[in-house]
């Protein structure tokens, strides 16, 4: 389907569902502010519980009026405060999830922005949670799940998520990269259109092992993998593996489309030094775009609604509308 040449879709609005996360920490704040400076870009419905939407549109100035929201009147009134760590605010935060996804089956959103979760609060709450990416792929039966990591300078494809750093060379298995790869580049392709990316895998071990002086994974996994895949002739191109500091330079200078990191944190260290603010989280192999901002609950500063920065969820907000425009482009 071409936009160029349909006007309706060229000026139909993507319905974006966003759901406030934890209700204490500032998801509430950050999406009031959000959806004022889009306002227009976008349809919007809002997640989550009018009463802590109200306590901070007050302390904010923000008027409720035009914001569109499925309330689950879900909070604990007498016992709320911003800032606090509760497992009844982890439940809550589980069903503003929850009646997102059943949005997205009655087919009245079109993407879901979400915003930050607290996983002690949903562990005080008794549930078993690594993540929202686990848990939607848990609950729509997605099993290929990649995290992909994006802001305006370089984006990211973890090949290990939320693990200990110890249990990166055990779960880095050839199987394992080769299908973050590949689900990768349908990722670039179909949500960016990129038609042959380019990436680059970084090496776990420092200096990408010296050629096996520093550990072996990158001869016995990494490199074997992106000769094979290379040799298919796909439509794209893996550079050989780099140490993680030259992958990420040469990414930011714009060598490569897309940066696969061995694990969690040579992502997010990068990306929040180079951009913190239009950092956003998007989860490849769902059957709809999702993103979220690049930054937790915040707790700290939850109860001064002023304070919270909104711009990563902006840019989350602009990331989904785009990626869910190229889609139709497809």
């Amino acid at each position: 389907m071409n936009l160029k040449n349909n006007p309706t879709l060229k000026s139909w609005k993507i319905r974006v569902g966003l759901t406030i996360g934890d209700p204490a920490g500032i998801g509430p704040a950050i999406t009031l502010k959000a959806v004022k400076i889009l306002k227009g870009k976008a349809d919007f419905t809002v997640i989550g519980d009018s009463f802590v939407l109200a306590k901070a549109a007050k302390i904010l100035k923000i008027s409720l009026d035009s914001v569109k929201l499925v309330n689950l009147n879900n909070v604990e009134k007498s016992n709320f405060s911003f800032g606090s760590l509760s497992a009844h605010n982890g439940r809550s935060s589980l069903e503003y999830l929850d009646k997102s996804l059943e949005l997205l089956r009655n087919g009245q959103i079109d993407c879901l922005v979400t915003c930050p979760i607290s996983k002690e609060a949903i562990d005080l709450a008794g549930c078993k949670f690594s993540g929202h990416t686990e848990y939607l792929g848990m609950r729509t039966g997605a099993k290929d799940l990649v995290m992909m990591l994006v802001n305006k300078k370089i984006k990211f494809s973890l090949a290990t998520r939320h693990v200990r750093l110890g249990d990166v060379p055990r779960m880095l298995t050839r199987r394992i990269l080769k299908k973050n790869i590949l689900d990768t580049v349908r990722g670039l392709q179909g949500l960016f259109l990129i038609k042959r990316p380019k990436l680059v895998v970084c090496g776990i071990n420092p200096h990408a092992s010296d050629n096996g002086v520093i550990g072996t994974e990158e001869q016995s996994i990494i490199t074997p993998v992106i000769r094979s895949l290379n040799n298919r002739s796909n439509g794209f191109f893996i550079n050989k593996v780099l140490g993680a500091d030259v992958a990420i330079a040469q990414a930011v200078e714009g060598k490569f489309d897309c940066v696969i990191a061995a694990y969690h944190d040579q992502a997010l260290i990068a990306l929040k030094l180079t951009d913190f603010d239009s950092g956003v989280n998007l989860t490849l192999g769902l059957p709809f775009v999702r993103t979220s901002p690049l930054h937790g609950v915040a707790f700290d500063i939850a109860h001064k609604p002023d304070l919270a920065n909104p711009y990563s969820l902006v840019a989350a907000v602009k990331l989904a509308i785009e990626c869910t425009l190229n889609q139709k482009k497809a």
